[in-house]
């Protein structure tokens, strides 16, 4: 398989499998689709970590492939090329990308899609498309500009420059960077303690902000208190409380 999901106490490990570089096929597009709906749908799937091996994250398209391909095959492909990775940033759940190698391109996309990013300090991530003629097709230009604002976004976008994980780390494109041998441990662990936590107040979170940014202030705050008054319906917030008042903050055990 050239992706695969494995999960392990609340943890989904979605991994891409495609030596030597993890390009990005089509047959790997529709995979990614296929799984982060079927990590989205299970129970026992809590939190996901999106990795790409100790060496490498994913360093972009197949471009011997898309070499081949004309106008009219693009525009009845790139629908189901952004849909793969919309379909990650919409897992309703934790998702922390390990990013080890290169991230670029496509790559750099599918990291865009989750909600943290751990990048390993030999990181190099870029969206250099423009230096093939083209522009990011997969929410590069949609994604980056939203996490790291419009003129840095421009800036690498423009350029089809590269950066290290420093410069990641200080652009905000990543939010943490640690040695390569502990990169996937750190996202698993980020991952295995929210998958601890309450299901529905996490999903309620991620909802409420990544909406809440689509939409003017007024319509995020009624989203947000429709979400907040909902999970007094729930029993991981009856806990969460209980426990509160009899033991202290950070020791409820969530269903």
């Amino acid at each position: 398989m050239t992706v695969t999901l494995e999960v392990a106490e609340g943890v989904g490990t979605l991994r891409l499998d495609r030596p030597p570089m993890n390009a990005l096929n089509m047959e790997i597009q529709d995979r990614i689709k296929e799984l982060a709906e079927e990590a989205a749908r299970r129970d026992d799937v809590r939190a996901v970590v999106l990795h790409g091996g100790e060496k490498v994250f994913a360093a972009g398209a197949d471009i011997k492939e898309m070499r081949d391909m004309d106008h009219t095959a693009m525009v009845l492909r790139s629908r189901a090329l952004q849909d793969s990775f919309t379909a990650v940033a919409r897992i309703p759940k934790p998702v922390v990308a390990a990013v080890t190698g290169y991230a670029l391109g496509g790559g750099c996309e599918l990291a865009l899609c989750a909600d943290f990013r751990i990048a390993a300090e030999n990181a190099t991530l870029g969206q250099p498309e423009i230096l093939l003629g083209l522009i990011p097709g997969a929410g590069g230009t949609q994604r980056l500009a939203r996490l790291i604002g419009p003129a840095k976004a421009k800036d690498l976008i423009f350029t089809g420059r590269m950066v290290k994980a420093d410069e990641a780390l200080a652009l905000g494109l990543v939010d943490r960077v640690v040695p390569a041998e502990d990169t996937y441990s750190a996202a698993h662990a980020w991952a295995a303690r929210l998958a601890k936590g309450p299901a529905l107040a996490l999903r309620a979170a991620k909802e409420s902000i990544d909406a809440g940014l689509e939409t003017d202030l007024d319509t995020g705050l009624a989203l947000e208190r429709s979400w907040f008054a909902g999970l007094f319906a729930t029993e991981d917030r009856e806990r969460g409380m209980r426990s509160f008042v009899e033991e202290g903050p950070g020791k409820a055990t969530f269903r």
